[in-house]
């Protein structure tokens, strides 16, 4: 499934394969859970930055594997490419045309605590 994803302002869209749909979860690490954004999974060779790449920022910790990407002027968070499976993004649900996040509830959860830091 081939998808549209825009930040709030506009400033940012991008294009990307979704791996599964509209399977969207959302995950309990340090990061993700205070974020609270539901996400899908892209391939991430598939994720195409079509407008504001000037305009992102990214943010990473820990074993900097994972890059969690913004919009500079907005705020959003676009994406992310992960640091569990390097060959997926995730895609914030609410940024992805013609989505009602609520057609969506519940979203599960992932166990990102419990990640393995060794990756």
């Amino acid at each position: 499934m081939k998808i549209t994803a825009r930040c709030h302002c506009g400033a940012v869209e991008l294009s990307a394969e979704l791996l599964d749909g509209l399977d969207p979860s959302r995950c309990d690490c340090s990061f993700c859970v205070r974020r609270q954004a539901a996400a899908v999974t892209a391939i991430a060779s598939s994720v195409k930055v079509i407008k504001g790449a000037d305009v992102l920022s990214t943010y990473s910790f820990g074993t900097h594997m994972a890059q969690h990407h913004f919009c500079k002027i907005c705020g959003i968070y676009t994406h992310h490419h992960r640091r569990s499976d390097p060959t997926q993004c995730g895609i914030n649900l609410g940024c992805i045309d013609g989505v009602h996040l609520l057609d969506h509830e519940p979203i599960p959860w992932t166990d990102g605590i419990n990640h393995p830091s060794d990756r």
